[in-house]
Order: C-alpha cells, then structure tokens, then sequence
C-alpha cells in the first residue's frame, strides 16, 4: 500500500504547478471547542425553535442571496471579502480526533501521529523564511498536542506566546516581561559572560553558543520585539477589534503576518457550549463578528488581504437541534457529520458559498468538503505541493496529506473559490 501511495504521489508531483501560489501567510482563527454553524454562517430561520432556538432571525449580506445569523452583522456587511464552506465533514464527535481532523488533515486512521498544517508550513518554509520571529507563532497557546511538529520534530511546533494581549502590556512568553528592562537585562549578560569566561570552554562550542543567544537576544531586544507592543496601535484601531482576547489576539495576528511570518494561530477557548449556549453565544458571538470583520478589513486596507489566508472555525459544529432537556438546558452537543468555515484572502474569492446542508442542517446535501480538501487547497495556495511528501525518520517518505489520495476520505480540492484550474489529473 505503501508504494503504491508513492507510486501516485511521484507521478501527481510531476503535474504539480508552482505558479499557482499567490499566498504567503496564513492565519487560523481557531474557535475551540466547536462553533455552531447554526447560529453562525449556515443559519436554519424556517427549521423551527428546536433547531434555530433563540436565534431565529439571519441577516442579509452585501453579497445577493447569501444570509448568515443575526448576531453577525459587521461580517455581513463584507461578505464579499470571504467565502463560507458550508459542508464541512468528518463525521467525528470527540475532541481530540476532530482536533486532529482539522489540524493535520489526517482522516486515514493510520499509525503515524502527522504534522499539524502550520508545522508542515514552517517546514516547507524553512529555506525562504529569514525572520527572526518563529514561523509558527499561537496566540496565545496552541491548540492541543496535534499543534506540535509530529514527525517532522519539535523544531517546526508552534511558539506559543502566552500571556494576555487584552491587558494594558502584553506579556509574551520569554519574550516582554514588566519587570525586566534592557539594564538589568545587561547586567544579566555581564555575569554570565563571566562566568563563562572562567570556565575551560572544553565542553562547549563558543561559536554555535553565541550564534545562538544573538538570535535569542535579537528576538528579545530587537525590533521584531515590538511587534508585540500594542501600544503603538491607535485606541481607535484597538477599539474597532474589540478589547475582548479574541479582538486582541486577531489584532496582534495582523501584526505578525505584517512582519512577514508565515503562520499565525489564534485560539479562543470557550465554544463547547453544552449548557446555556445562548447566553453565551450573546457576547461570543459579537466578538467574533467585531474581531474577523475587523481583522478581515484591516489586512485589506494595507493590502495584505491578498496574500494572507484567513480561517475561522473549529474542530467540529454543534448539534443542529437544540437539547432544550435537563441538565442541558438548551445546549448543543458536538457535531462533526457537517458544519461550517469561513475562508477568505491568498486567493480565495470572495461571496460565494461552498457546499450546502439539508433544511434542518442535520446533513450535507451538496458537495461535502474534507479536512484534507481545505488543507490540501492552503498548500496549493502556498506553493506547496499538496500531493507530496515530507520525511519520517524511519518510515521514509509519507504523503504530505493521505487522507487526500484516498477517494473515499476526500472530496477534491476547493478548485471553485480559487484561481487555479482543476488539472486534467484530477478530471
């Protein structure tokens, strides 16, 4: 089976055409915990209260014939700056193995723990990628576990910033911390430098050592350090993000891909609602709208838009009817048969709709969309070859997304919201 998947990997590869990148960044709004699409981009108004609950009003966006729930009105007024996927599927209703779905792509159920997308991306990226910032940054933690390198090593795992980018000085994990300025720093270095000055140095390579700590100190102290400082955002653009964490994090996202990083992941916890899901989704619900269409608008003016995809979803949906019983108490439960995305920028058009569910939004009615058909698209957007490989230390060369090369866990790339033709191979 194994050479049989490289079999078709090597000859797809000769097909594969670089010219179809147009993208350089990447920036997942991951909303943990599992959204519901319902409420969001894929609203049922005529399905009854057991299924819209308290949300039965939509919202008519500036794209003709496309509607999404009334609590996101900023984000309808630029509906044609993104496209939805309303058929996204894989059918899992557990947390780790929908986690593992959306970040890596993997739906093959084989043994190899895969790379999440943004590890497979610093990896490609390696060469081409000079910052002094990582290739992989979380605001402000990844994920879950699946965020690491899997078998490419933890060199290409994501940075995860920490701290909170709400607050009046946004602390950063090893990086800005209040009670250390550039002085006392100094003296830091002094001493350890005289340390080392008394040591044999039999032990340790001075030049690989140094070379190192002026590349960690070049990250602490230099300018990429204000990349962090959201002080020198005006309060009006602070405010239009929203000073929620959500807002905050889309803001220092901007940010980072401004300074040229390839990845960046924001993840907001919270969206596992199985109780009072709607008195929660009253404030989630505007930051969401306030954050995306902000951040969506943002990357536009500046002219970023266009090289910079933008993601928002989780690892599943939520239950399409509403548990309205005891102790629920009108929750909604995971739902990984279908649900939704937002996908925009880096060559993905904009005010079209990709999939569509049944009247109660139980089932994908028209064209399902899998983890691999996202990732594999991000990567043909990218320049990378979706039908590759990467290198295992001891399995050899493994296709960069099995699940793609498997009829019956892909659904084909998203060819009709991108610029790139379908390629004959894949007719």
């Amino acid at each position: 089976m194994k050479r049989l998947y490289l079999t078709i990997i090597s000859l797809l590869t000769i097909c594969f055409n670089t010219e179809a990148q147009s993208a350089k960044s990447v920036i997942l709004v991951y909303l943990d915990g599992g959204p519901a699409q319902t409420d969001t981009f894929d609203p049922k108004p005529d399905a009854g209260r057991s299924y819209y609950g308290n949300y039965k009003g939509v919202i008519k966006t500036n794209v003709e014939g496309i509607e999404i729930g009334e609590k996101l009105p900023l984000l309808a007024g630029i509906a044609d700056k993104y496209s939805l996927i309303r058929s996204m599927t894989h059918g899992s209703n557990a947390h780790e193995t929908g986690h593992y779905a959306m970040i890596t792509g993997d739906t093959s159920g084989g043994g190899v723990v895969y790379p999440s997308f943004g590890a497979v991306i610093s990896y490609m990226k390696k060469d081409s990628y000079n910052g002094v910032l990582p290739c992989y940054i979380s605001v402000t933690s990844a994920n879950s576990r699946f965020n690491e390198g899997g078998f490419l090593g933890n060199e290409y795992k994501s940075f995860d910033t920490g701290g909170k980018p709400e607050s009046k000085i946004y602390e950063v994990e090893g990086v800005t911390n209040r009670f250390i300025n550039r002085q006392r720093m100094n003296k830091r270095m002094e001493l350890l430098n005289k340390f080392e000055s008394g040591t044999s140095g039999e032990t340790m390579d001075k030049t690989l050592i140094d070379s190192l700590r002026g590349a960690n100190m070049e990250f602490i102290w230099g300018d990429s350090r204000e990349v962090f400082n959201l002080q020198n955002e005006s309060d009006s653009v602070r405010q239009r993000y929203g000073k929620s964490r959500l807002g905050q994090s889309c803001l220092v996202a901007r940010r980072l891909v401004e300074a040229g990083v390839p990845f960046v992941n924001v993840r907001m916890t919270g969206w596992d609602t199985h109780k009072k899901h709607f008195q929660k989704m009253n404030s989630m619900l505007p930051n969401l709208d306030r954050a995306v269409s902000a951040l969506l608008e943002d990357l536009d003016r500046r002219g970023l838009l266009e090289s910079t995809i933008v993601l928002c979803g989780g690892e599943f949906g939520r239950t399409p009817k509403v548990l309205w019983e005891a102790p629920w108490n009108g929750g909604r439960a995971h739902y990984g048969k279908t649900f939704s995305y937002l996908v925009a920028g880096g060559g993905f058009h904009g005010g079209k709709v990709v999939g569509k569910t049944d009247k109660t939004g139980e089932n994908v009615a028209e064209r399902p969309v899998r983890p691999c058909d996202l990732i594999g698209t991000i990567y043909l957007l990218l320049g990378i070859d979706p039908y590759g490989t990467l290198p295992h230390v001891s399995e050899g060369n493994l296709p960069i997304l099995p699940s793609l090369l498997d009829k019956k866990l892909s659904h084909g790339l998203l060819y009709e919201i991108i610029d790139v033709k379908k390629p004959s191979y894949e007719k």
